[in-house]
């Protein structure tokens, strides 16, 4: 079983900057790719950033690409996802998911094996 747990959420202007971490706790956390959704009311969950277990790939997905960045401290066991140039649009509870690395590191929610409770991000325009 690995725990995480996200934090860093909150309220910011259009134009801001939040920096979201990931704790996680339990089995190895290097064994693990380590992604980043978002869920924003009336809309299904959406795949934001993954990054690999050894901090070499990393994706994005399109709308972010420029503005939002995922890295990772393996000694911390600590996954980040720091979002500049913040959008009313970016508004959404953001959780951390980890699949396991056996796997190609994916973009899909149901190729994570665990879930974080999520952390609200709230974009004012």
């Amino acid at each position: 079983q690995v725990q995480l747990v996200e934090s860093g959420g909150g309220l910011v202007q259009a134009g801001g900057s939040l920096r979201l971490s990931c704790a996680a706790s339990g089995r190895t956390f290097s064994s693990y790719h380590m992604g980043w959704f978002r869920h924003a009311p009336g809309q299904g969950r959406e795949f934001v950033a993954a990054i690999s277990w050894n901090n070499i790939h990393t994706y994005y997905t399109d709308s972010v690409k420029g503005r939002f960045t995922i890295s990772r401290d393996n000694a911390k066991n600590t996954v980040y996802l720091q979002m500049n140039s913040l959008r009313p649009e970016d508004t959404a509870v953001y959780s951390c998911a980890a699949q396991m690395s056996i796997q190609t590191m994916a973009i899909r929610e149901v190729d994570y094996n665990y879930w974080g409770q999520g952390t609200q991000v709230t974009v004012s325009s």
